[in-house]
């Protein structure tokens, strides 16, 4: 391998060619599908300063998503092929003591002599297996280099995101989850422009719905009558949504054909890495296979209350090292949390929360589950509301989403969008919808003018409780 003159180990160039193959042919090979945040991430690289960074878990899409990026600076001619350099850290070479540490400022030094007086635009992959490279990225960002750094780490990697704590105020970071039911839809349906059509549709009225709880929550407009939907189209999206129980969000994954195959490789990248690598690397934690048996039966039932107390003892640690390791659990993107709803500030508040799981995938793998789960009507009620929840996390402007629960009732989420607004959402996805009177009570109690009630296969406005939306899982799930 040739040597670099001034440093003795191998040249970049040579290091770097095989990952830029643009630079010979001006050609980047790469997905077609482009999922909405390209559109955002291509925006801000063009518009703004920041450093740019794109976290979510493995595979996920991350890498892809970047080569998007590349190839769309090459066709509109916004760089030149030679401009850019993409570089993974998974390189081996960056395992050898005399390359991997001096790398970042041979590579940078190699750009500036190579590109003098022009922008050149970085892409960084599995940036986090580089050990201080926040520090670096903060050095060249302040000292003003002629360059554009957009980065890629796993989330499922807590030493990521503690490391991204030094760069508040120069990094602009965007998180890539699973595919939601929108994308899945997209994805799978892209030769169906009535189905597309009706997407866009539910969309525009889901953008409306959330913007408008926020400007002027008394004025809503709760009706559906935008929303006129085929009997074709909403079997479809039906037939959609039950593949997507059960295949999820893991674009790679739906590659695989072989159902035992595909949930093997779920298990091995999706936890078994996550649990023993990351958050063994990250913690310091001895006993990765408590918080793994912790996981597993929060795997048991999505959206199950957790008493930290009991959960410590069933697994035999102590309730302070529960509570110190399941936001890390958390942060590697495999369960989130929702608290209960409290007019409390959350910092002050202690009690129970929920867990709902990331993707819906990683139960059926975990525990070994194929299409017959979809007629099971209680599983199925858990996985309508894990979804539910999972969507609600994007809800535009969001300051709040939280359980009700008091001695008598619950109710399954509650949005808060600022001041005394609020909107109260209860998921009854089962063939007939009764039992209302939580939603209803909270309407009441906090004098709001909206309610939705995430059904099955009913869609209409309530003519007994005019203030009531009942919206069909499989609709609802396209508003974000």
């Amino acid at each position: 391998m040739a040597k670099d003159k001034l440093s003795g180990i191998p040249a970049v160039k040579e290091i770097l060619t095989p990952y830029n193959p643009w630079w010979e042919n001006g050609d980047v090979k790469t997905e077609i599908f482009k999922r909405p945040i390209f559109h955002k991430i291509y925006k801000d690289l063009l518009s703004i300063k920041q450093i740019i960074s794109i976290t979510g878990p493995r595979r996920v899409g991350k890498t892809t998503l970047l080569k998007q990026v590349i190839q769309a600076l090459i066709r509109d001619d916004h760089a030149k092929p030679d401009e850019i350099i993409y570089f993974s850290f998974d390189e081996p070479l960056m395992a050898e003591p005399y390359i991997g540490p001096r790398f970042f400022d041979e590579l940078i030094k190699w750009a500036d002599m190579t590109h003098k007086n022009k922008t050149v635009y970085f892409f960084l992959d599995e940036i986090q297996k580089f050990e201080l490279w926040e520090r670096y990225l903060k050095k060249y960002y302040d000292l003003g280099f002629s360059a554009r750094f957009i980065v890629s780490g796993s989330a499922s990697s807590p030493i990521f995101r503690k490391s991204r704590e030094s760069l508040l105020g120069r990094i602009k970071d965007n998180h890539l989850s699973p595919f939601s039911f929108k994308e899945f839809v997209y994805f799978h349906k892209s030769d169906d422009q009535e189905l597309l059509d009706f997407v866009k549709q539910a969309h525009d009225f889901g953008r409306k719905l959330q913007r408008d709880t926020i400007l002027d929550w008394k004025a809503i407009d709760s009706e559906a009558g935008p929303l006129s939907i085929s009997r074709r189209v909403f079997e479809e999206l039906n037939r959609q949504l039950n593949a997507y129980f059960i295949e999820g969000g893991f674009p790679e994954a739906w590659e695989i054909k072989d159902m035992v195959r595909r949930q093997e490789y779920l298990f091995d990248n999706q936890v078994q890495k996550v649990i023993f690598e990351d958050l063994v690397i990250a913690t310091e934690f001895r006993k990765p296979e408590k918080i793994k048996s912790y996981y597993l039966s929060l795997v048991e039932q999505p959206g199950q209350e957790i008493n930290i107390e009991k959960s410590a003892q069933r697994i035999g640690v102590s309730r302070a090292m529960l509570e110190k390791y399941l936001p890390l659990l958390e942060m590697t993107d495999l369960v989130k949390t929702l608290p209960r709803f409290s007019k409390r500030p959350l910092k002050f508040r202690r009690g129970s929360v929920k867990c709902y799981l990331v993707d819906l995938a990683l139960r059926n793998a975990i525990l070994k589950l194929n299409e017959n789960v979809l007629q099971d009507p209680v599983i199925m009620g858990f996985y309508a509301e894990n979804l539910v929840f999972n969507a609600l996390r994007q809800f535009e402007g969001v300051i709040e989403l939280a359980f009700y629960k008091d001695a008598r009732r619950e109710l399954d989420f509650v949005v808060h969008v600022g001041g005394k607004r609020y909107l109260p959402i209860e998921v009854k996805y089962r063939d007939t919808v009764d039992d209302l009177a939580a939603i209803k009570y909270f309407m009441k109690e906090y004098g709001q003018a909206l309610g939705i009630v995430v059904t099955k296969n009913i869609f209409k406005k309530s003519p007994e409780d005019k203030n009531l939306l009942f919206i069909p899982l499989s609709i609802f799930l396209l508003f974000f």
